[in-house]
């Protein structure tokens, strides 16, 4: 199962919020905010909450927020999919983060290539971070998954783990099962050193697309792969 969609049935109405404990459910001041100033909610509305940790209850909202139904517990899915970046300058960053949360993806691996434009401070990256974090947060619950994804610090690519990594090139093979962690370079390229660290090599479609768009196509591959909707998928628990 996918999202709380498909979890949920009839008590899925309402929109879904993050919190730190659903057997005593809390909201944090600014999802209070929005859900009271931008989506209008009125006490005695639905809504669910959950925290992000495969754990979820239908819930009425009011000053203090009224459990309806029990806590229902989700295994986490399988296989866990990682996509890797190389950061980009502006807020493409954070639109990657976005929508490889929305796509369901695992773990996000934000990079530093040797071809990369990008070079911020410490001071900058641990703030971009923490903002990165904030998106994935906000983007499960306006897609209702129920597991957080795992946002990494920036790292140099010669300090990523890469047990288990392909990298996505213009000229590779096609994605064979069992890969599950996928690297996209900055637009520059990979450099010589990079594509020798990593034996898998493989290619996302006949054309050149951009650095961002790369990601999304490799997360939407992974995605569609393990819900079942490629062949060689397999079917999972959450989300």
């Amino acid at each position: 199962m996918s999202s709380l969609k498909s979890v949920a049935g009839n008590a899925r109405s309402g929109p879904h919020v993050l919190v730190s404990d659903v057997d005593s459910p809390e909201l944090a001041g600014d999802d209070r905010h929005h859900l009271e100033r931008v989506l209008r909610l009125r006490s005695g509305d639905p809504l669910t909450v959950g925290d992000g940790a495969g754990r979820w209850r239908p819930c009425r909202f009011s000053d203090e927020i009224e459990p309806v139904g029990g806590v229902v517990t989700v295994a986490a899915p399988s296989p866990v999919l990682a996509v890797g970046f190389a950061v980009l300058k502006g807020g493409r960053s954070e639109t990657i983060v976005q929508k490889l949360t929305e796509l369901g993806v695992d773990r996000i691996v934000p990079f530093v290539a040797e071809r990369s434009v990008v070079r911020w401070d410490e001071v900058k990256t641990a703030r971009l971070l923490e903002r990165w974090r904030r998106v994935a947060r906000e983007a499960v619950m306006q897609c209702r998954r129920l597991w957080l994804p795992e946002v990494e610090p920036v790292r140099a690519f010669g300090e990523l783990d890469l047990g288990g990594a392909a990298l996505a090139v213009s000229e590779g093979r096609t994605l064979a099962a069992g890969e599950n962690f996928l690297l996209v370079g900055p637009e520059g390229g990979w450099a010589d050193a990079e594509l020798a660290a990593v034996d898998r090599h493989v290619c996302l479609g006949p054309h050149i697309m951009r650095a961002e768009t790369a990601t999304i196509a490799a997360a939407t591959m992974l995605a569609a792969r393990r819900s079942g909707r490629l062949p060689g998928a397999g079917t999972v628990s959450g989300s």
